[in-house]
């Protein structure tokens, strides 16, 4: 017996003659009081918060306050030939014993005195639980005894399966992993519920010390120990010689695997939505999730490193919203702000809202998809709305007019419908809209309002769902309450059939979606949202900050993202609906009279379409006057032409349509053009 080794055989022989004297120094009566009177330590720890999708799947998991990784777990969430395993090893007698087990103790202090070292321990698992409750060592008999004397205390207490389950959810793993269920989704990638008898072996070892056989950093310690489990079991009858050979042959891992991190933000929201609350479970689905977070990051390959996307899909019957994605992800959040959840950031729409203009005016009998509507020049006081690429189509389609996302139509709608009329379907539909200055004007139908991504694809799960609006949630219970008519089944069907008309991006399914693109004003925002007969998506793409991104457009960056994004949901779309028998599809001639042409209310007072319009300079216009005069453009009207400043004629019986207007001062001049109906248009400008 060496030196260093008298220490532990006198620790191990104090430790049998106290466990001696208390127990033969006390009556049971006295052993009863003293047992009571234990001061048990906290049983109640802190366990990780877990946000779970709609299979229960686990999506996030957060660390305890101190760091630590440890989940709540019972004795029924792990298989059970790990537990067989455990008792066999730890603490065969466990089920029968008071807390203390006797012939153990007994044994592994005559061995440790035969010996002169440690051969086998005399702890139960309810004495290593009341270690790891009390986080107390286990070198002084002090400690061993205080261990012993907590679990006679927890023994009368606690089942047999509640110390199990404190065992389950304490037991250190290495590191800051604590519990069976952190352990073997940091080792093993999954839950405990199917473990192999390798897998099982490694956890039951691993417990013992931790840190010195940790996988990662003690490769070849954790493997040696995980085979010495697996023998001991063999010799104990617990597993066959030939599930142990098989055992020893599959690999230890090398490395820990990150816990679960999906749907960041939705699982960041979830634990503010209710902070005290440690299971949540939202309506997400996790693979699908997955899909759309790696699609996400797909989109923005080759983007500027400022630019960030959204994803958000539903499912439109049910209002469940089963993906979210709020960014590209929380790395490299500097660059792309990835921290920031983009679909719940208030944006301008663009061009998006125009469908729901549209089956407004359907609704309110003002129009019909075969109506011929004008896209001319127009002016409603100082508003002059221009088509994004400056031209003028002339008299077309409702239908064209919408594929073509033309500006000026859809304000000529607007003004007829009324902006709040707007706003208040918007309102019924579940969207949260906000207006610069609280007051709509007709730029709302351009995308002059502040919407999030959510609450646009819930405006367009109202028109997937005939008209009727589609609170959508993400997390349970699911929003009470009557369901609002937005639009009648007909003109949402109408809206939908327009849409659904739109050419695809390349290589996409035709009519595969009813789907509509955007772009805000100044390229900082684009759009696609789309359905089909069971779930609608929506796509945003942008800079976070609000910056412009020259050159974007939704039809180029956003659309293609939307259709994958249907791709890995399904694999066949659902169809989009019949049209409900009410539905009038006729061409342009057989309409009603007056649903042939579009025509404003106060269009006795208006000009004739074919009246002259003076197209340059705009109303308004400042420019620099130089010696080659001022460039001046008529379109309609029947030449010859007059041109007047100030009401002074400057050319008179001009048949071209453009001219040059000379000598005019420096200030204000109103510029008037007259046909050879005497039809006039006119314009104020300012020359500097």
């Amino acid at each position: 017996m060496t030196k260093a080794d008298s220490p532990m055989r006198l620790d191990r022989l104090l430790l049998v003659l106290a466990l001696a004297l208390t127990l033969g120094g006390y009556s049971r009566d006295r052993l009863d009081l003293w047992v009571d009177a234990t001061r048990l330590p906290t049983l109640l720890s802190e366990t990780s918060t877990e946000v779970r999708d709609r299979e229960g799947r686990l999506l996030r998991v957060y660390t305890v306050a101190d760091g630590r990784w440890r989940l709540a777990v019972t004795p029924d969430q792990v298989d059970p030939g790990y537990l067989e395993m455990l008792i066999a090893y730890e603490d065969k007698r466990f089920r029968s014993h008071a807390g203390i087990d006797l012939r153990a103790m007994t044994r592994a202090a005559l061995q440790a005195a035969w010996n002169v070292g440690i051969v086998s321990g005399g702890s139960t698992l309810t004495m290593q639980v009341a270690r790891l409750l009390e986080e107390s060592g286990t070198g002084q008999w002090t400690g061993k005894l205080r261990q012993m004397r907590v679990a006679l205390a927890l023994e009368r207490k606690l089942t047999k399966d509640q110390i199990l389950t404190l065992y389950l959810t304490h037991a250190p793993y290495g590191g800051n992993i604590e519990g069976i269920r952190a352990a073997t989704l940091a080792w093993f990638g999954k839950e405990p519920r199917r473990l192999t008898p390798a897998e099982a072996a490694l956890l039951v070892a691993l417990p013992q010390s931790p840190e010195a056989r940790r996988p990662d950093r003690a490769h070849a310690a954790a493997r040696a120990a995980r085979d010495r489990v697996l023998e001991r079991v063999v010799l104990a009858g617990r597993l066959s010689p030939e599930a142990a050979d098989a055992a020893l042959t599959e690999p230890v891992p090398t490395a820990r695997r990150p816990f679960p991190a999906i749907a960041p933000h939705m699982a960041d929201r979830a634990r503010a939505a209710a902070p005290g609350q440690t299971h949540h479970q939202l309506t997400l689905d996790a693979s699908l999730q997955a899909k759309l977070e790696t699609l996400a990051q797909k989109a923005l390959r080759g983007l500027p490193d400022s630019l960030s996307v959204a994803i958000v899909l539903a499912d439109h019957r049910s209002g469940e919203i089963l993906g979210s994605v709020g960014s590209a992800g929380l790395a490299n959040a500097d660059a792309r702000q990835g921290f920031i959840d983009m679909t719940q950031a208030l944006r301008s729409p663009g061009s998006t809202l125009k469908p729901l203009v549209y089956g407004l005016a359907f609704d309110r009998g003002m129009a019909h998809p075969q109506t011929l509507i004008d896209d001319r020049p127009v002016a409603f006081g100082r508003y002059a709305p221009q088509n994004f690429d400056g031209r003028f189509r002339g008299e077309l389609t409702v239908t064209d007019a919408l594929r073509q996302s033309l500006n000026i139509p859809v304000v000529l709608l607007m003004n007829e419908i009324g902006p709040a009329h707007l706003m208040d379907a918007l309102r019924r539909a579940g969207a949260q809209a906000t207006l610069p200055g609280d007051r709509a004007g007709l730029a709302v139908a351009l995308g002059g309002v502040g919407i999030s991504l959510t609450d646009l694809v819930q405006v367009y799960a109202a028109l997937a769902n005939g008209g009727e609006s589609v609170p959508l949630y993400w997390r349970d219970p699911a929003p009470t309450g009557a369901r609002q008519r937005i639009l009648s089944p007909s003109a949402a069907w109408q809206v939908g059939d327009i849409l659904a008309g739109l050419a695809p991006p390349p290589n996409a399914p035709r009519r595969a979606l009813a789907y509509k693109t955007g772009t805000s004003y100044g390229h900082r925002d684009a759009w696609a949202i789309g359905y089909d007969g069971a779930h609608v998506a929506g796509v945003w793409i942008g800079r976070p900050d609000g910056t412009p991104v020259p050159g974007a457009f939704g039809g180029d960056l956003a659309a293609p993202v939307l259709f994958e994004a249907f791709q890995r949901l399904k694999e066949a779309r659902d169809p989009l609906p019949a049209p409900p028998p009410e539905t009038l599809i006729v061409s342009t001639a057989d309409l009603p009279q007056p649903l042939r042409r579009f025509t404003p209310r106060d269009a006795v007072f208006s000009a004739a379409p074919d009246a002259p319009k003076l197209i340059f300079p705009p109303d308004g216009a400042r420019l620099v006057a130089d010696e080659h005069g001022v460039p001046v453009k008529v379109r309609d009207g029947k030449p010859p032409f007059t041109w007047m400043a100030n009401g002074t004629p400057l050319l008179t019986g001009v048949h071209t349509r453009q001219a040059r207007l000379i000598g005019l001062g420096a200030g204000f001049s109103q510029l008037s053009v007259i046909d050879a109906a005497g039809r006039t248009s006119r314009v104020t400008i300012r020359l500097d």
